[in-house]
């Protein structure tokens, strides 16, 4: 149910102006050779021009830029009511001309911009859509003398709009006030004093202080010893999380009471508040295959009951003997008025909108509306380990040295190579070094993903990583380093064996919780792939109970075990935040990454972003997805329900316009409310 417009749009992502982006901001949707959007896709965004679109897109054109007038309705509604009132009292003087006149204003008011889009749809060659179908009908009335009819079927259809503006606006609304309402000045620290600035002009590396209770503006790093920050905005969770120098302070979190400082880590439009409108805001150009259903079904459906309507005005003349035209035409009016499939063309959209508006408040970000309906099929989610379920803030317990090799250098040359690395152990071990020589020369860094790193140190040759890398180098060491029951960072120099780091992590608060709620949703196996030592993963997954669990694995290992699951007809959902995990994310039916801590190459792969970090929202995730889904199919069930009742009433005479401008916009209406209730559902 909708009238065309460039400005707003049921199918419009979140905001009808994103955010300007600059560098690396937007992780892009990358496309799966599984999705269900791929070929021949309409892409649900809103025209850049005032072109009128055929009946698969269905956009809004309320007069003004930027506002919805109601006027003309509100005087269309008056001079119906005026009109059926005079009819009502039978006032001689109110016949003939004057009446015609008094309900074709009222018509007009609101029914010329839908006859205005049916023309220009029928010259372009889409004549079965919903402005032909009203005007149709409309037009019918009035040949009938059923004027009053004829004006409340158009003025409640626009009525109907009016709603549905009101509930997509709203929506929209308070999704992008809940996550982006930053400051529009920051106090900028310079020389000692703070100086209002506009946050687009803050570079990297400048320093902000944030007041208490203030919203903060910028991503950077605390600089204070310890500060309380509220998440809510962007993680959806309400407990304080307090944070320490050198922390990541993110866009979106509000200050809790006291004054701190932050220097800045990204620009204004590449923060990590940024990426996640963005990220919603496009979520909208994938459909569910509901979506694409309804769409195909509905251009079979309109024009097979226009011309079942032709058959009820023309057909019962064979076989009636008391045949009279105006009144078989008064019954295929009605059932060109229920035929508007506006109910289904609005709600379902407006329902997966729902659903990712939830999700996002939840902190769990969905890259499009076929993964709102992916994930409620998933019944094998596999887990990544470090960063996933633990909490990958790895310490160093102790450093061995080898014999023949002075520990400090040793201590040196390694962080040195490992500075060059973002790992979550890298950052272990430099944190453990300390400050290092400035003179410290490192060259020809190579990332070895699932294995370490190589690279020169003061022109020495430096290899860190596990004892399959070192074995890979014939690098021969004591085997019993191996059986550590920690993880083990070995490093060899030059060739030789040098010694090795142990270091710890440990699972996440809410690891325990997340495979309980998981098990809960009837999921049924759960498997965890990890690159690090098998005797640290089983004792992991022991620890949590998990079904299956395999250690030291390569990133094409990983593939290959989900490759393996997906064989066994399992619909697999992987969770993970490194680089390496990046190409298991991509080949998974639907793939998670870890928002806060992941890597970027994940972030960028996934089709599922979990922004807390917090594992237990894997099955947050596959709860919206299933409420959303139910909400869509009952607004279906409520439509054809109520759809086919009224279109078999009208076929034998029951039903009247008023009974098919509710069946239409009265149906359209209570979908429309179904749809949003979601958005105050808590998860």
């Amino acid at each position: 149910m909708s009238i065309p417009n460039k400005k707003y749009s049921l199918l419009t992502p979140l905001s009808v102006e994103p955010p300007p982006v600059t560098g690396r901001a937007v992780p892009p949707v990358v496309s799966k050779g599984k999705d269900c959007c791929s070929g021949d896709i309409h892409r649900e965004v809103a025209p850049a021009s005032n072109e009128t679109t055929g009946p698969e897109h269905h956009h809004h054109d309320h007069a003004h830029e930027g506002a919805i007038t109601y006027w003309p309705a509100i005087v269309s509604l008056l001079l119906l009511l005026a009109g059926i009132g005079l009819d009502y009292a039978k006032a001689e003087w109110f016949n003939g001309y004057l009446r015609i006149a008094t309900y074709g204003v009222a018509y007009l008011l609101t029914g010329w911009r839908v006859i205005r889009h049916a023309v220009q749809n029928m010259v372009k060659g889409s004549v079965f859509n919903e402005f032909m179908l009203m005007t149709l009908a409309t037009f019918g009335a009035f040949y009938l003398g059923e004027y009053a009819e004829g004006v409340a079927v158009m003025l409640f259809y626009v009525i109907g709009e009016h709603f549905q503006e009101a509930a997509v606006a709203r929506s929209r609304k308070s999704i992008r006030t809940l996550i982006d309402n930053r400051p529009a000045v920051v106090g900028l620290l310079q020389n000692g004093k703070v100086i209002p600035a506009d946050p687009h002009q803050v570079k990297i590396g400048d320093v902000i202080q944030v007041k208490a209770g203030e919203k903060v503006a910028l991503d950077g790093t605390l600089l204070n010893d310890s500060a309380s920050f509220d998440t809510a905005a962007l993680t959806g969770e309400s407990r304080p999380d307090t944070k320490g120098q050198g922390d990541a302070v993110l866009a979106g979190m509000i200050n809790g009471n006291q004054v701190v400082d932050l220097q800045v880590t990204s620009t204004y439009d590449n923060s990590a508040l940024a990426k996640i409108l963005q990220l919603v805001e496009q979520a909208g150009t994938r459909k569910a295959k509901t979506q694409q259903f309804i769409s195909r079904f509905a251009k079979v459906y309109t024009p097979v009951v226009v011309l079942l309507a032709l058959a009820l005005t023309f057909l019962p003349y064979f076989f009636t003997e008391t045949y009279v035209f105006n009144q078989w035409l008064y019954r295929a009016l009605i059932f060109l008025v229920i035929s508007c499939p506006c109910a289904l063309m609005v709600s379902i959209p407006l329902g997966y909108f729902g659903g990712i508006g939830a999700a996002s408040r939840n902190g769990v970000l969905f890259k499009g509306s076929s993964y709102l309906d992916l994930i409620t099929k998933v019944n094998c989610v596999v887990m990544d380990k470090t960063g996933t379920l633990t909490k990958g803030v790895f310490e160093v317990q102790r450093l061995q040295a080898a014999d023949g090799f002075d520990r400090q250098t040793l201590l040196t040359l390694a962080a040195a190579l490992e500075g060059k690395s973002a790992h979550p152990i890298a950052s272990a071990i430099v944190a453990y070094a300390g400050a290092l020589p400035a003179s410290v020369e490192v060259a020809e860094v190579h990332e070895l993903p699932g294995s370490g790193i190589k690279g020169k140190v003061q022109g020495q040759s430096v290899l860190m990583g596990n004892a399959r890398l070192l074995r890979q180098y014939a690098i021969t060491f004591d085997p019993e380093i191996e059986k550590q029951a920690e993880t083990t960072v070995l490093v060899a120099v030059e060739g030789r064996f040098a010694g090795y780091f142990i270091i710890a992590d440990e699972l996440k608060p809410d690891a325990v919780k997340a495979v309980r709620d998981l098990r809960a949703l009837g999921v049924s196996q759960l498997v965890m792939l990890s690159g690090d030592k098998e005797s640290i993963v089983q004792q992991t997954a022991r620890a949590l109970q998990l079904d299956q669990a395999y250690g030291e694995l390569l990133p094409q290992d990983k593939v290959a075990r989900v490759e393996e699951l997906k064989k066994q007809g399992k619909t697999v959902a992987f969770v993970g935040d490194g680089i390496n995990d990046a190409p298991v994310i991509t080949l998974a039916d639907v793939g998670i990454a870890m928002g806060g801590l992941g890597s970027d190459a994940a972030i960028e792969t996934a089709d599922v972003v979990i922004q807390t970090d917090q594992p237990a929202k894997i099955a947050t995730a596959i709860r919206i997805g299933r409420q959303t889904k139910n909400i869509v199919w009952q607004n279906i069930g409520l439509a054809f329900g109520v759809k086919v009742l009224v279109l078999s009433l009208g076929a034998f005479g029951v039903a009247s316009m008023w009974e098919a401008v509710f069946a239409d916009v009265g149906v359209a209406f209570l979908a429309i409310l179904n749809a949003i209730r979601i958005q105050q559902t808590r998860f």
